[in-house]
């Protein structure tokens, strides 16, 4: 029992996540709006319905007492004649009215009352109806609040991760760039100083090559600065 009684419980909850997702609460206040609208509908049907009732046991008493009225007046004129017993036949008919008349009064006392209890449930509940649609508005307006809230909180989380990207590009690139220069800079560096024309074999030449290619670069020079020597002093 313990094992079902767990894996009911893990059904349940499960089932509560899959409810909740497709759980719309617009559509879920809307529709306790409609059935508390229902019921004040149907209140107000039941409190016109015995109005109805009230005023149709009304009518009917108003005609029964016109009735004990006109029977006591035919009990009267038949007594002027001397016919006591029209007059005691007038008179039963008018009690018999009268209790009808009674039952009458309590109907419509008991009518009433059911009047009075409708009437003030139609005027709480009219309340609460008009409260609940304030609070529904209100809650649907939040709920679509922090529904935009949590897709803006989504689409820069992201956003955020794009430029996370982007940026470890920028650095990657930035740091290849940096290398690129030292090395170039290290290039320059080895240029102007002439080791690295130095180090290049130039035509194959050997050790030997290369010292006599200097000797004479040099002797070219010490030639150029003799023979400006003399144009400077011949001058």
């Amino acid at each position: 029992m313990g094992i079902f009684s767990r894996m009911s419980t893990i059904f349940k909850a499960k089932m509560s996540r899959i409810m909740d997702r497709f759980e719309d609460p617009h559509e879920t206040l809307d529709y306790s709006y409609e059935k508390q609208l229902e019921l004040l509908r149907n209140v107000k049907r039941g409190l016109t319905e015995v109005v109805a009732s009230k005023k149709r046991l009304e009518l009917q008493s108003a005609k029964l007492k016109e009735s004990t009225a006109k029977y006591e007046q035919q009990a009267r004129e038949a007594l002027t004649h001397g016919r006591e017993d029209l007059a005691r036949t007038a008179l039963e008919r008018r009690a018999l009215t009268m209790q009808q008349l009674q039952g009458l009064e309590e109907q419509i006392a008991e009518l009433q009352k059911e009047q009075d209890k409708l009437a003030a449930t139609e005027a709480r509940l009219q309340t609460k109806v008009q409260a609940f649609r304030t609070q529904k508005e209100i809650i649907k307006a939040q709920y679509s609040a922090a529904e935009a809230q949590v897709k803006i909180g989504e689409a820069a989380t992201g956003l955020s991760e794009e430029m996370a990207d982007v940026s470890m590009a920028i650095e990657r690139a930035q740091e290849k760039t940096e290398r690129m220069r030292s090395r170039a800079a290290a290039i320059d560096e080895l240029v102007a100083s002439g080791s690295l024309i130095d180090s290049i074999d130039v035509g194959g030449k050997d050790d030997i090559d290369k010292e006599l290619a200097r000797l004479s670069a040099q002797q070219s020079i010490e030639d150029d600065l003799a023979r400006l020597k003399k144009e400077v002093s011949g001058s």
